[in-house]
């Protein structure tokens, strides 16, 4: 048996196609990972904020940043980290008057779903200790939304309807609470659609 397996060799050709089908298997699954959430995801509107001047357009997308990613101490509940480390923070919206979505409640430990209202997933990032308490008075975090590509050349008009308080994304929410944007508005109407695929 040892000598059957020791003499087992694959052809160059062989392990190249191998390669690829692996590779284009693990595309395919985040590829469909992404269109899942577009497709059946729940859908959000965000407001954008301004971001400064100094990081706007970086090639070719648009840094966008939301008030969602700005978390008071105050609305957070539950249990806090006992040391210092790498953290997600859950983050309960509710929908406003104006149709825009923001958060009302937060915590490292997972929320119970609770009508009219969607659950969604921090990235990951630093979290630090401070005072007896051991929050900080505000935590800063990300989604996985805070950059649009656009074609080549456009943009500027964003950047600009961004920094005017005019440009607001409706996100899709999977059910594990990850965000991906599915459309971009200016004033109110849509300019972007991102497609499935």
């Amino acid at each position: 048996m040892a000598r059957v397996l020791s003499g087992w060799h694959i052809s160059p050709v062989v392990a190249g196609l191998l390669v690829a089908v692996l590779q284009t298997a693990i595309i395919g699954y985040m590829v469909e990972g992404r269109a899942s959430i577009l497709r059946s995801g729940a859908e959000v509107r965000l407001k954008t904020l301004p971001v400064d001047p100094r990081d706007l357009l970086r090639g070719d997308y648009v840094v966008l940043s939301y008030p969602m990613s700005t978390i008071p101490s105050t609305i957070i509940t539950g249990p806090i980290p006992s040391r210092s480390g790498e953290q997600r923070l859950n983050v309960r919206l509710l929908p406003g008057a104006d149709g825009t979505w923001t958060a009302s409640e937060a915590s490292f430990a997972d929320l119970a779903p609770a009508a009219g209202s969607v659950v969604v997933r921090s990235l990951p990032f630093e979290f630090y200790r401070s005072g007896e308490g051991g929050l900080p008075e505000t935590l800063f975090v990300q989604y996985g939304i805070e950059r649009y590509y656009v074609p080549e050349g456009e943009g500027r008009v964003l950047e600009d309807a961004r920094n005017q308080d005019e440009l607001e994304i409706d996100a899709r929410v999977s059910a594990s609470g990850e965000m991906q944007i599915a459309r971009i508005l200016l004033r109110g109407k849509p300019v972007y659609d991102e497609p499935l695929y």
